[in-house]
């Protein structure tokens, strides 16, 4: 810990003593770059189109200029690069062909690393391009010197690229004496596009030189320009270019089989399953601009598992999606709540979480001791529809509609079998807009969102009938784009039966049945519930060191977005600041260093303040490329109205926190990285740890092997327990817990050409946790931790049976019982995947998947129980062949 502070010391006194250097000298004015205008061809009947083999030797390539002068932006901004880089463009009437020439005088030491699509590694040159020149979005094609395609949509002027789009283009890449060579051939229909007599796009290329870790670019952008996109250069000579309407339709097939341990007397667990499943995804382009994707039974055969979590604290986890459909172009219908650049204010809170669609089924039928539940593991998409694109006039639109099909479980009972609904019908629709004015500098958008369910019964009375959502965000630019102001503001109704909106005021994303909070209550008559959230920041972001975002974000304690959007609390208001400072040269020490300093305020809507938070933090990136970061954290208030859920606040002692990590050149072959994170509060009631350690190794260019264990302590002397009514009042039962978790990942990835690749992941889990001291909250806002609760002693407290029972006032009698709330979760889950695009577009998927997921010995050490509950045992195997074919028309 000494160590590390004095570490942050220096690296503070480094920077204040850099700004107080600069601070001596006039500021020049703002340095205008003027905007580099490449102008392109059209191929006429005299000239063939080129061929793509990455050699550059088509006459074609002759009736244009070369467009060069690229200029070094990173480690060191507006210097000439270590070599030189230069392209040409050419299109006819459906492709745009690019060629570029990367010069190296060391051809033998271009590093030319294979991975899968959109690995990024060893050498490579990127061209992006703005089409709707709306200064905000552009297309992303890159290309290593190993021939590995990359490609991203890139969004919010940068702040945003989402590689999970897949358009279908052609490359190949070429060494020779003067270092390396690659042809692009970019379909027209695979990017958007008005009609205009003399096009204008934004044009933009990177390249990344390996040995050096350098970047230049064609345009020059400084390190301190307010975005990325807004700052390309222009391509002209576009000429009358028709937008080719995109259609493509890519049917699949899915071949799966499961192994288990079979379950004795269980008929629906006898050790076996197999499944055959057809589905469809279609693009219909309806304009150049906008695209309608439809799928009819999508697949949920994820090659990717979610990682092995466990939260005390009783709040959902967040996974990211994973299918197809949903991920592509999620970006047009994002709409976080309180995204900042201070962090800390729910930031994955979303009007619009896909992951809803298809769910597990909520419901649970009753059942009698004796029968056995056969439920759908996910609830079957019948069909879904995505509208989107964007067009000329800078109008954004993005328009979902998916239904899901009514899912009944089965119950048998000594052969006779009944079906109770666990899913209903369900319709989901989802609807964004947005539109560009003041010349691109400001945007104004809105979303709806609406779900409906069919009838209702028994089993999911609990679910809403109705629940609809809506909000509209903006954002303003000014000063070259270095200001904004931006927010949003959105609402919440939902409907259903008085079980269902009585569930929603008890859940604990609400808690309305908290027994000291005056501003909220049960009210089991009603029938509906509307709330409201939104937030409000202004910041600068460009044009020198220093940067700033302050804001405001609110949720009403009726908000409830979780039907269709992702929610974990209501009742706060949020005050947040960050102030950031950033070096802009590199010198003998480092290429760059930032330092940041945070706080946040919240309060209820009860006038409660709950929440006060300092923060500084800074990272660096080394002169040998290694880079490293360290923070502090300091809460002297804090109050939680969710820790006891739906008893009174609690509240919190102060605590301080700390986190720093160290990361390797990642250009090696062996590079490590280090993390570690401490939190401690001042009286002791509360201390966690937690480190991880990673190996990545890089034998050859096709292999790349990473090992990543992790470690986390966590040693709370208040951890919720149970609510427990006695004859003597509600017992707030809380005890201390012992926690202990080990993980390890283990990744590795086989590339035999960019298009067939092996991929291995696999992750050990185990979180291990002990409870003593069992108390119960007496006085939660006293201010001394001891005075908060009453301690039962070991007079008061028997053990048998694995149950605790409690005595209190020693006469004898028994007041309550428990549970042994001790628990020992044990978890393997891997993925071997082997995936080969046969021709651009169309895939073949192998992957086995495999799932030991058991209940440990919490008296045993985590190694034992880890040994004992996966090794030896039969684990969960699932394989599945999956085939795609992409129809282009």
């Amino acid at each position: 810990m000494k160590t590390t502070t004095s570490l942050f010391f220096v690296f503070f006194f480094y920077v204040l003593v850099s700004f107080a250097q600069e601070s001596k000298e006039p500021k020049p004015a703002p340095e205008f770059i003027p905007k580099k205008i490449y102008t392109t061809s059209q191929v006429n009947g005299e000239y063939a189109p080129p061929v793509i083999d990455g050699k550059l030797d088509d006459q074609v390539w002759d009736i244009v200029d070369w467009a060069g002068d690229y200029i070094e932006n990173q480690p060191d901004e507006n210097t000439p690069p270590s070599y030189q880089t230069k392209f040409k463009i050419v299109y006819d009437s459906k492709y745009l062909y690019i060629g570029v020439r990367c010069l190296d005088a060391e051809p033998d030491n271009i590093v030319r690393r294979m991975s899968r699509r959109d690995g990024f590694d060893g050498d490579w040159v990127e061209f992006n391009i703005d089409s709707y020149h709306d200064k905000r979005t552009a297309f992303s094609f890159t290309v290593t010197a190993a021939g590995v395609k990359g490609d991203e949509l890139v969004s919010e002027n940068g702040n945003n690229w989402d590689d999970s789009w897949n358009p279908i283009w052609y490359t190949r890449t070429n060494i020779d004496d003067d270092g390396w060579t690659a042809e692009l051939k970019i379909p027209f229909s695979q990017i958007k596009f008005s009609k205009e007599e003399n096009a204008v796009w934004g044009l933009q290329s990177t390249r990344r030189f390996f040995r050096e870790e350098e970047r230049s670019l064609w345009q020059r952008v400084p390190l301190d320009a307010p975005g990325w996109v807004s700052e390309f250069g222009e391509l002209h000579g576009l000429k009358n270019i028709e937008p080719q309407r995109q259609l493509e339709i890519q049917p699949y097939t899915v071949a799966s089989g499961e192994t288990y341990e079979a379950e004795d007397g269980n008929p629906f667990r006898d050790g076996n399953e197999t499944d055959l499943n057809v589905g469809l995804d279609a693009k219909i382009g309806i304009t150049n601009d906008l695209t309608l994707d439809l799928t009819v039974n999508p697949d949920f055969g994820q090659v990717e598992a979610d990682p092995s979590a466990i939260a005390l604290d009783g709040f959902q986890i967040f996974f990211r999606e994973q299918r197809p459909f949903f991920v592509e172009n999620n970006n047009i219908f994002d709409f976080r709540l309180s995204q900042s650049q201070a962090g800390n204010t729910f930031g994955s809170d979303n009007v619009f979480y896909s992951r809803r669609i298809g769910r597990s089924p909520q419901g649970f039928p009753d059942t009698e001791d004796g029968e056995f539940v056969d439920i759908p593991e996910n609830t079957q998409i019948i069909g879904a529809a995505k509208f989107s694109g964007k067009t000329k006039d800078g109008w954004a639109i993005g328009v979902l509609e998916s239904v899901t099909a009514r899912k009944f479980a089965t119950i048998d009972n000594n052969g006779e079998r009944r079906k109770e609904v666990v899913e209903p019908l369900t319709n989901y629709f989802v609807g964004r807009l947005q539109k560009d004015f003041n010349d691109r500098n400001s945007y104004i958008g809105g979303i709806f969102t609406a779900v409906n369910r069919d009838a209702l019964g028994q089993n999911i009375s609990f679910l809403h009938r109705q629940a609809y959502t809506g909000g509209f965000d903006f954002k303003h630019q000014w000063n070259d784009r270095d200001w904004y102001l931006g927010g949003n503001f959105n609402w919440s109704h939902v409907r259903g039966s008085a079980e269902a909106i009585q569930n929603t005021q008890e859940s604990i994303t609400h808690l309305f049945q908290r027994v000291d909070s005056d501003h909220v209550e049960v009210d089991p008559e009603r029938t509906s519930m509307t709330g409201t959230g939104g937030n409000l920041q202004l910041g600068k972001v460009g044009n020198g060191h220093f940067m700033f975002e302050t804001g405001g974000t609110w949720r009403s304690p009726e908000l409830e977005l979780n039907d269709i959007g992702f929610q974990r609390e209501s009742d706060d208001i949020r005050h947040y600041t960050w102030v950031g400072y950033r070096t802009l040269k590199p010198d003998s020490t480092f290429r760059r260093v930032g330092i940041n300093y945070n706080h946040w305020s919240a309060w209820d809507f009860g006038g409660n303040h709950n929440y006060l938070q300092f923060n500084t933090n800074s990272w660096q990136n080394w002169d040998n490329n290694w880079f490293s970061n360290l923070g502090f954290n300091y809460a002297p208030i804090q109050y939680s109205n969710f820790a006891l859920r739906g008893g009174p606040r609690l509240r919190r002692s102060p605590w301080m926190s700390f986190w720093n990590s160290v990361g390797t050149d990642n250009r090696k072959k062996v590079r490590f990285n280090f993390f570690q994170f401490g939190r401690r509060a001042l009286d002791n009631s509360l201390k966690r740890y937690s480190i991880e350690f990673g190996v990545r190794y890089q034998p050859i260019n096709a292999l790349r092997i990473s090992v990543f264990p992790e470690y986390s302590i966590n040693n709370d002397k208040l951890q919720y327990i149970d609510n427990i009514d006695t004859d003597n009042g509600v017992r707030y039962l809380n005890g201390e817990i012992e926690q202990r978790t080990l993980s390890m990942s283990l990744r590795l990835n086989y590339n035999i050409n960019p298009n067939l690749t092996v991929q291995y992941w696999g992750q050990p889990f185990i979180s291990r946790g002990r409870y003593s001291n069992f108390k119960h909250v007496t006085n939660a806002t006293a201010k001394v931790f001891e005075d908060r609760f009453v301690q039962y002693g070991a007079d008061q407290t028997t053990f048998a049976d694995d149950v605790f029972s409690i005595d209190e006032d020693v006469d004898g009698n028994v007041d309550f019982t428990f549970d042994n709330p001790d628990f020992s979760f044990v978890q393997f889950r891997s993925n071997l995947v082997i995936r080969w695009e046969y021709i651009p577009g169309s895939e073949i998927f192998l992957v086995w998947s495999q799932d030991v997921s058991q209940s440990g010995d919490p008296s045993e050490g985590l190694f034992t129980s880890l040994g004992d509950n996966i090794f030896g045992q039969k684990p969960q195997n699932i394989f599945l062949l999956k085939a795609t074919y992409r129809f282009v028309f």
